[in-house]
This record gives structure tokens, C-alpha cells and sequence, in this order.
């Protein structure tokens, strides 16, 4: 049943006001006592966040550092990849996931994707694979694990270290596993627009690997162990222990608040069959042995009408957003690798169709009345032929 829809017509992308608000005690508490133990930096903060991100991940260990950038960059650097190694990873994501890649002087090579997960294919992955292959990196985009069981073993059957990009992916769960516990290694990302974020950047790395930990420990901290000794060369990415203390605080919410997002993902799934857009408008598919925490919900539009129906919505401050309109593999810092358009035809696809709804957890029928209102709208007033 729907509600009756709101006078107001603006509903934003995002909210996190909203979120943090019931929360603002206990986050000025947390931020008062870092404050009052001048413990900034690798502190008590930061001991017990990670050590909730490892219980609630189910891993042996959690290494915070500055952001998910880092995160991916120093689980490199931790398996010594560098000139001459090759890393394959999905087009389709954000740019840290290669960036950290090229950074190293590795190269990112590219996968195309599963039309209707948008996920890494593992197929693809396998014929991609050579002697200079030393990481495969599936990314759990818009907060659905990737087909980790044809990774894992496509992997191990040649030794190949599989790092979980899981920068949007707290929570969901593969086969009944957590994300960060799938691969080798997972990479979150603490960015406030993730479903558990911060109020600044912040990343983890989870893993059962006590060597990779301990490695990865000492990369963060600019390679030193014992203070002043340095047999390797790391960085400075350490967590910051403020944002610890606040993401310790909204930890114990972040499955309610999944809960919360997935509620709204089945209301416009069953909004737009009831309205019959579904011509227009290509709902998410969740697979079987998946469960998503909707960091995005992305639909497709079909027939070249993405961009107007962006537009429509804007026009009516209706928040959405496209992710990502520029495959990584066309990216002109990229050209050198030698993709040409028609390298990867999903992902290409995707890049031109898909289109971002609200789906935060705070987000109420009726805002979510209007948006469905809006769409319906558009499909009615836009023909096909007037909204290329």
C-alpha cells in the first residue's frame, strides 16, 4: 500500500545527517574521551575498533589504515607486487581499485562483468590469467559480494592471492560468509558515504593471514618495527584514532541500518512492477547465494533514456547519480594498456544505462513515494523517441 505522498518534492541521494544524529551523544562522548587520552595516533581507539571490525567480520584480524585507497595500496605492496606483475580486476568500480594497482607499476588488467550482478565474471578473470598474474581483485559493487566461489577456486588452483575490494560492502554476505572473509584479504572504506562511514576517510584491511597482518602492520607505519627500525619501506596510512572512536560508535548499527536499505530495495522493486515500468526501468538482481546491503541501488534504463531520466529527476530535486558514466579501461591515464572501446561490451553496456536511487536507511515512504512518482512520470510524459 502506498502512503500518501509528501507536499515536499526534494528527496536527496544521501542523508547522513540523518544517521548521525540519534547517534550524536555517544560519537561526542567517544571523539571527548580520544581527546581527553591524547592518544591520536595507533591508540586504545584504534585497538578496540579494529578488533570489533575482526569479531563482526568473523577474521582473525582487522588493520585499520588512512582510507580504502590505502587499504587496497598497502595489501600491494604487502604481497610485493610491482613492475612486470599484473593484477586482474573489474573496469567497472572506482578508480582506487586500478589506481592502487598502476600506482605500484603493476598493471591493471581488465575484466568485463556479469550483466546482472554488474559484478566481476569469473570467466573472464580465467582467460585473463598469465604467468605475471599475482592478485585478482573482485570488487563487491554496490553492496553484493562477488561469485566468490569460482574466484576462490580459480585462484587456488594456481596460487594467486584474492583480494576482496569490500570499500561498499560491510555486512553483505556470500554463501553465509561475511565480505573481508571470503579471499585472501578484504579492503574496506570508511568514506561517510559507505554504509558504515566516518566523518573523514578511513579504511580497514581484514584478513586470517597472521603473516600478511603483521606485514601489513608494519607497511602502515612506514615499514618500522621495532620504532626507528625499518627493514622494509611502507607509508604513512594510519587510521585515525577520532575516526576510530566515531566508527566504533555506529559499528554495532550497521546491520539494522542494512536491513533498513533492503526494505527500501524491495519497495521499489514491487513500486515499479505495480506502476509496469519495468520496460523502462531494469531492477537489481540480487543472486542466490547473496545477500546485499544495497550501498547503491542502481537500476538500469533501458533504450538510451539514462541521461534524460537523470535530468527529469534533477529538475525535480530528485537525487541520483551515475556510477561510473567512464569504464576504467577508457580512461585516458589508461590508454597505454591499449583498450579500445568494445574491449569489455557489459561493462560498456552498464556504463551507459545504469542510474543510482536513494536507498539510504533513513529514507521515508513518502520520499520514496515521490521518487517512484517521478519515474513513473518521466516513463509516461518522456516517449522513447523525445528522450535520447
Amino acid at each position: 500500500m502506498r502512503t500518501k505522498r509528501s507536499e515536499a518534492t526534494a528527496v536527496p541521494l544521501l542523508d547522513v545527517r540523518r544517521q548521525n544524529s540519534p547517534l550524536r551523544v555517544e560519537i561526542d562522548e567517544a571523539i571527548a574521551e580520544v581527546s581527553q587520552s591524547a592518544a591520536f595516533i595507533l591508540g586504545p581507539a584504534c585497538r578496540e575498533f579494529e578488533s570489533a571490525v575482526a569479531d563482526y567480520c568473523q577474521t582473525s584480524h582487522a588493520i585499520g589504515c588512512a582510507s580504502g585507497s590505502d587499504a587496497l595500496l598497502l595489501t600491494l605492496m604487502a604481497f610485493d607486487i610491482g613492475p612486470g606483475d599484473e593484477v586482474i580486476l573489474p573496469s567497472f568500480t572506482f578508480f582506487a581499485t586500478a589506481g592502487s594497482v598502476w600506482r605500484l607499476g603493476a598493471k591493471p588488467v581488465f575484466a568485463d562483468i556479469v550483466p546482472n550482478t554488474f559484478n566481476i565474471d569469473p570467466d573472464d578473470i580465467e582467460q585473463k590469467i598469465t604467468a605475471n598474474t599475482k592478485a585478482i581483485i573482485p570488487v563487491h559493487l554496490f553492496g553484493q559480494c562477488a561469485q566468490m566461489w569460482q574466484i576462490n577456486e580459480i585462484a587456488a588452483a594456481r596460487n594467486i592471492p584474492v583480494i576482496e575490494d569490500a570499500a561498499q560492502a560491510i555486512g553483505a554476505r556470500y554463501q553465509g560468509r561475511l565480505a573481508g572473509s571470503l579471499g585472501t584479504a578484504g579492503c574496506f572504506s570508511f568514506y561517510p558515504s559507505k554504509n558504515l562511514g566516518g566523518f573523514g576517510d578511513g579504511g580497514m584491511v581484514t584478513t586470517n593471514d597472521d603473516q600478511l597482518a603483521e606485514r601489513l602492520k608494519r607497511l602502515r607505519n612506514h615499514g618500522q618495527h621495532p620504532i626507528y627500525q625499518h627493514d622494509v619501506v611502507g607509508v604513512n596510512s594510519r587510521l585515525d584514532a577520532l575516526q576510530a572512536a566515531v566508527l566504533k560508535v555506529k559499528l554495532p548499527w550497521v546491520d539494522r541500518w542494512a536491513a533498513e536499505r533492503s526494505q527500501h530495495a524491495d519497495r521499489y522493486a514491487a513500486a515499479f512492477a505495480d506502476r509496469d515500468l519495468c520496460d523502462t526501468i531494469a531492477v537489481p538482481t540480487v543472486a542466490d547465494d547473496c545477500q546485499s546491503v544495497w550501498n547503491q541501488y542502481t537500476v538500469r534504463v533501458q533504450d538510451s533514456r539514462r541521461d534524460a531520466l537523470r535530468q527529469f529527476l534533477a529538475d525535480r530535486e530528485i537525487g541520483s547519480a551515475i556510477y561510473y558514466p567512464i569504464p576504467l579501461h577508457l580512461q585516458t591515464c589508461f590508454a597505454s594498456l591499449g583498450y579500445e572501446k568494445g574491449s569489455l561490451p557489459h561493462t560498456e553496456q552498464a556504463s551507459q544505462e545504469v542510474l543510482s536511487l536513494p536507498v539510504f536507511p533513513e529514507l521515508t515512504p513518502a520520499e520514496q513515494d515521490v521518487v517512484v512518482d517521478v519515474v513513473a512520470d518521466f516513463c509516461r510524459t518522456m516517449p522513447i523517441e523525445n528522450a535520447a
